[in-house]
């Protein structure tokens, strides 16, 4: 029954499975953390309880997120020595570092001033308590900035060497930290979290206001976050392009897969939708736009567009997966920028009375 299983593949599955659950974590409190200084520093500046209770309602939720990431990240850290030995064999040299500074740096700032943010209040002052909210946020920017690098180092790497013994070894670290692709991944990366934490952020706050509760909190919330949604959602396509732009240099299979494009082709439509085959080597059914593929990955109507028969199966990434993750990905960035959008033109009435709900 078992013998027939591949290994490669059951690794591969418990991963996505780690990574996919760890990184809703740190989605939400890189974004949380900023916007909890910003909710801080509102207070200090307003002397308004109404900024101070949000606070503290919202670093018990960050508290026990950033928990939560940090457990599952374990996990998944041991994962690159069970599930890929030989792959941290072979570049344990260069990754190792990269997530070692990120336990010396980021993760020892977070974990040290966390406390003062959940027990600090009459413990220190208020500017100090403020003080450590802007350590952490600092924190969770510095962790995403080193596990980034990481991560867009193994896909375009640079700065190393390759041992006698085959290992790969770091010769500068300025390249294997700043690799081509790490801006782009770097800034998308943490436009999302930004993003996320609003519409949670602006969710509750709707929820509140809808059945009537708390609703100078409530306003609040919901006002902060969508001024951060009004700035930041359509900022994100804007570095997703300058993204794909990239990834279209270094890694074209990925786009092609992206794109479920099979030929090579000048004034490549765009495909909406449609299933891709990989075993007919087509994309069925699919609803296309000509040309607009072509104008988004090249900027030129004509522009040529490889396909995936350029490269062998084995070379492939997985189509069908690929294809329609990235189409999810842009349907929920446009309903967050038309409901951003929404907000800017129909703002939220004045309260009719007083009333705290």
């Amino acid at each position: 029954m078992f013998q027939n299983l591949d290994p490669v593949m059951l690794a591969r599955i418990q991963f996505a499975f780690t990574i996919s659950f760890h990184i809703i974590f740190p989605a939400f409190t890189i974004g949380l953390a900023s916007w909890l200084a910003v909710v801080e520093w509102r207070w200090l500046k307003t002397g308004d309880r109404i900024y101070q209770e949000i606070y503290r309602m919202w670093v018990k939720i960050f508290a026990v997120t950033f928990g939560m990431g940090v457990v599952s990240g374990v996990v998944m850290s041991y994962q690159f020595g069970t599930n890929w030995s030989v792959f941290s064999d072979k570049v344990g040299n260069v990754i190792g570092p990269l997530l070692g500074y990120e336990v010396l740096t980021a993760f020892f700032l977070e974990a040290s001033f966390l406390g003062i943010m959940v027990f600090g209040w009459k413990r220190v002052s208020p500017k100090m308590h403020f003080a450590a909210t802007v350590i952490v946020a600092f924190g969770t920017l510095l962790s995403a900035f080193w596990i980034l690098s990481a991560n867009s180092w193994m896909q375009t790497p640079q700065g190393y060497r390759v041992g006698e013994n085959g290992l790969l070894y770091p010769t500068d670290w300025l390249q294997v930290i700043f690799n081509p692709s790490f801006p782009y991944r770097f800034a998308h990366m943490v436009m999302a979290p930004y993003l996320t934490t609003a519409f949670v952020v602006g969710g509750i706050g709707a929820y509140y206001l809808w059945r009537k509760q708390h609703q100078k909190h409530a306003r609040v919330m919901l006002g902060m976050a969508m001024l951060m949604a009004i700035f930041v959602a359509p900022l994100q396509p804007i570095i997703g392009d300058l993204h794909g732009l990239n990834t279209l240099e270094h890694q074209p299979v990925k786009i092609a897969a992206m794109e479920g494009i099979w030929e090579t082709e000048r004034g490549a439509a765009l495909k909406l939708f449609g299933w891709p085959d990989e075993a007919e080597e087509r994309t069925k059914y699919a609803l296309e736009i000509p040309k607009l593929s072509s104008l988004i990955l090249t900027h030129d109507l004509d522009g040529e567009v490889r396909g995936l028969k350029e490269w062998p199966p084995e070379e492939r990434p997985p189509v069908a997966i690929v294809f329609w993750s990235f189409r999810v990905m842009v349907g929920i960035g446009m309903m967050m920028g038309l409901t951003s959008a929404w907000v800017f033109c129909f703002p939220l009435p004045p309260p009719k009375n007083a009333a705290t709900g």
